[in-house]
């Protein structure tokens, strides 16, 4: 099995040059040295350092010398030691040599421990930043993504000229690695998404099995419902800042196919995820299907659907009243957004299975049929038009600032019971 013989390779032939050269930087007592005396420091010293070029010169046409000198620069790579690299660099290393366990290069591995400089310095002696490993297929770049303690590497491997947006046999793109690696509670990859978007990721990017940008978004607010509020909480702020960026670079939360679509799935649980919804409404995403319009899915539809079916089975007044008012409001976003109005194909709502506050419903349905097959009233458009002009969220703040009287931004806010941005 080439696995076992790469790993008697090590053990029989070349360990020992790797062994004297470690040894001469005193890496195996690294970790029982003191503060002052980091791997780091000793590797940079010049006497040890002038005593492993003594011994790289004695042992140039030894056999399995290449071997030797290109394992020990994967031990080197792995504690930033650069003065060191660079002398095993000088002396053949060959930057493409994989560990024979985990066939990770020396570049692979310096991002793995995170060590800038390091990376810096294999790059300049051109390791090839964007090669892939031959297990997961993950660039340096995807490694760099993955866990926010990386992030000065992932900076670094971007100013060297990663390619950002390149993808292994599946699709991944280190942007999509960042957001499935974040779980957002203990692992927030916040800083590397944006990182990686202003970089010029691209927010369209789609797996074969056709994952995309909010796929993990949508699974985290899945998990929302399994979780404590404390938890939930942490991950409903982690999903918001990340929508928040994806759609400040073009990304586009209401596509089909609707299981996929971040805005489909806040309209359905539009009492869970409201704040969310709300911030996707006037931030500019489509109420509906953005490539097919109402007739693929609708969110006036999936509004009334959600009032009617929860209506249907609890008579609570506090809960009723509380899903009303939201339902309330989201209609009166999804109107305040654009002039036409766009309702599904002979759009009608059946409120014969609410058995409580089937009349609020009505009414709610009535004035929207009304609208739609009335002219806009002047103070509507006026609505619409200052609405547009104030995108991106947050409109609220926006239109608190505005110069107006009280009772006109009371008419243009819509949602009075709104938290403030800086809550979320």
């Amino acid at each position: 099995m080439p696995f076992l013989h790469g790993f008697r390779r090590i053990i029989f032939e070349y360990q020992p040059l790797v062994d004297e050269i470690l040894g001469l930087l005193a890496i195996p007592e690294a970790e029982s040295q003191s503060t002052h005396e980091s791997p780091a420091c000793l590797g940079s010293d010049r006497s040890r350092l002038a005593a492993v070029r003594r011994v790289l010169e004695r042992e140039t046409h030894s056999p399995f010398y290449q071997e030797g000198v290109s394992y020990a620069l994967l031990k080197v790579a792995e504690l930033g030691l650069v003065p060191a690299a660079e002398i095993l660099l000088e002396f053949g290393a060959d930057l493409s040599f994989e560990d024979p366990v985990t066939y990770y290069t020396a570049l692979h591995i310096a991002v793995l421990r995170n060590q800038p400089d390091m990376v810096e310095l294999l790059v300049h002696h051109a390791a090839d930043i964007n090669r892939r490993d031959r297990i997961h297929e993950s660039s340096p770049l995807d490694l760099a993504s993955e866990e926010p303690e990386r992030l000065p590497c992932l900076q670094r491997l971007l100013q060297l000229g990663a390619d950002v947006n390149a993808a292994d046999k599946n699709g991944k793109t280190a942007l999509l690695h960042a957001l499935a690696s974040s779980d957002g509670v203990q692992i927030h990859n916040t800083e590397s998404i944006r990182l990686l978007l202003e970089g010029g990721a691209d927010v369209r990017a789609t797996t074969k099995d056709g994952d995309t940008v909010f796929t993990y978004i949508i699974f985290l607010l899945g998990e929302m419902v399994c979780s404590n509020t404390e938890e939930a909480q942490v991950i409903n702020r982690f999903c918001f800042r990340v929508t928040q960026l994806l759609l400040a670079h073009g990304a586009d939360p209401s596509e089909c196919p609707a299981p996929e679509s971040l805005t489909h799935l806040c309209f359905k649980s539009f009492k869970r995820h409201f704040p969310l919804l709300r911030f996707l409404l006037e931030s500019g995403a489509a109420y509906n299907c953005s490539l097919h319009g109402p007739s693929c899915w609708s969110g006036f539809h999936i509004v009334f659907e959600c009032l009617c079916s929860h209506l249907s089975v609890s008579e609570d007044d506090s809960f009723s009243t509380d899903l009303i008012q939201k339902g309330q409001i989201l209609l009166e976003l999804m109107m305040a957004s654009s002039q036409a109005i766009q309702l599904p194909t002979n759009f009608e709502v059946n409120t014969s299975s609410c058995r409580y506050h089937g009349e609020k419903i009505r009414t709610l349905f009535c004035s929207l049929k009304q609208l739609e097959h009335s002219p806009q009233g002047l103070k509507h458009l006026c609505r619409v038009f200052i609405r547009q002009r104030l995108k991106p969220w947050p409109v609220d703040v926006k239109i608190k600032a505005l110069p107006l009287p009280d009772r006109l931004k009371w008419y243009l806010l819509i949602d009075h019971t709104a938290v403030g941005h800086e809550d979320l």
